[in-house]
């Protein structure tokens, strides 16, 4: 008989050594976890992610994992949900970009929590790390669940289940029983990211993380999950996704090599047209001469970030970071793009508002038929006196076709870890991550991470 989807996942998984990845894709996983980090120190004082520390902190487990930044040890479940809250919050972390927008960074803080715990060498969490976003990325080039009203980070239930369950090293049929508790109750509603957005927007996957680790927990124990979870009558292909076809699992072809890292902290659609706006600030001289702003954008981007009322008024950081017109406009405004642009006293300064408000945006055939390859956005400032000033980007900064250099990541990882820790302690933390395969376990990064 054909072997389920989750029994070739499980397959794969056990299967995948780091011997079988090339030098480029273990670079790329420190690139990551570097990256990760740094957005995770960045967020240490965002109110969801001091709750969720303060929720998990009141658990202890003498195997548990690190809540980073702290001293504590809790469940690894729990470590996993308020670690990637920290991660994921500042909407800084990576990006892959298919049928399915992802972020598959956000596998990290649970592959980080179950190594730890399991006292693995670095090796184990470079292949661990690779593994979910293989699965992450192959489930996101497949279907579509955004536009059946499903969210993104339904995918990362299977995802950190199956990274977790390699790390657990538990046996196909345990890691089969995995996918199965994992899937069953992953379905997460789209409406984490419609209309005016909550604390929830940054700590869905988190979530779903929790519960990939907990499935995996269980899966180890003996208990039993239901299957086929993908193929079955009432399964995830019949209610959630559609048919998941053509799902290949070479050992060749890695996923985290195609995806794309932020170069500023704002939904990944955007980045494009942050990079055109600055290009044009430049070429005016008085922004009252700026009669409106036009942007032109593929349906991705329109869909997401671009059509709904908020996106006109926003009154939320997570709301502002998804807006495109509050984006752009502050980028022409302010000429940056950072944590000040979404701070609440910006978000209600009146003149900002007001230039938001002269914001259009369009649909462009010509970009959305080159979506995902391209994430292009074209910026046209008309000004008072007549003249029009327009540019277009379609591979941002950081995009995998436009890659940051590892100086860029460091410095991007540094501008966010160095006011929480210290430059030196910062550095230190880079240098070791730089080095994590010839690490013999991952203890020592508790102490480099803590905050004062």
């Amino acid at each position: 008989m054909q072997k389920t989807l989750a029994e070739r996942f499980a397959e794969y998984a056990i299967a995948l050594k780091f011997e079988h990845l090339p030098p480029p894709v273990v670079h790329e996983v420190k690139r990551r976890i570097i990256d990760s980090l740094g957005c995770c120190l960045g967020a240490w004082r965002a109110d969801p992610c001091v709750f969720a520390r303060r929720v998990a902190s009141t658990f202890s487990a003498e195997r548990g994992a690190t809540l980073l930044g702290t001293a504590h040890r809790a469940p690894i479940d729990w470590a996993a949900f308020a670690n990637g809250c920290m991660v994921r919050y500042l909407d800084y972390n990576d990006t892959y970009l298919s049928k399915e927008p992802a972020h598959p960074s956000d596998n990290i803080p649970a592959a980080l929590a179950v190594a730890e715990s399991e006292g693995l060498p670095g090796r184990e969490l470079i292949v661990a790390i690779a593994l979910a976003y293989e699965i992450q990325c192959r489930l996101c080039d497949t279907s579509s669940i955004r536009a059946r009203g499903w969210d993104h980070v339904t995918y990362g239930a299977f995802s950190t289940a199956i990274a977790a369950g390699r790390l657990m090293k538990l046996d196909a049929e345990r890691l089969r029983h995995a996918i199965g508790i994992g899937g069953v109750a992953s379905a997460a509603l789209r409406q984490s990211r419609v209309g005016e957005l909550s604390h929830w927007k940054g700590c869905a996957f988190a979530n779903a993380a929790r519960h990939g680790v907990y499935s995996a927990l269980l899966a180890r124990a003996g208990i039993t999950g239901p299957a086929p979870i993908f193929e079955g009558e009432k399964g995830f292909e019949k209610l959630v996704s559609g048919p998941l076809e053509d799902i290949r699992l070479p050992k060749d072809d890695f996923m985290i090599v195609k995806t794309s890292i932020k170069f500023w902290p704002a939904e990944y659609h955007s980045q494009s047209a942050i990079e055109a706006t600055l290009k044009l600030r430049t070429q005016i001289n008085d922004l009252a001469e700026v009669e409106s702003v036009r942007i032109e954008s593929h349906g991705a981007a329109v869909d997401i970030i671009g059509s709904e009322p908020e996106k006109w008024h926003p009154t939320t950081r997570e709301t502002a970071d998804h807006s495109l017109p509050y984006i752009v406009a502050a980028s022409l405004a302010d000429g940056e793009i950072t944590e000040r642009q979404f701070s609440l006293e910006r978000l209600a300064d009146a003149k900002l508002l007001d230039l938001v408000q002269r914001v259009e945006v369009h649909r462009n055939a010509e970009l959305s038929a080159a979506y995902p390859g391209a994430v292009g956005n074209i910026i046209t400032i008309k000004l008072r006196n007549g003249r029009s000033l327009t540019e277009r980007v379609d591979h941002p900064r950081g995009h995998a076709r436009n890659p940051l250099t590892d100086a860029e990541v460091e410095a991007k990882f540094h501008s966010l870890a160095d006011p929480v820790l210290h430059p030196d302690r910062a550095t230190d933390l880079c240098r070791w991550v730089w080095q994590i395969d010839h690490v013999d376990n991952l203890n020592e990064l508790s102490s480099l991470i803590r905050v004062p």
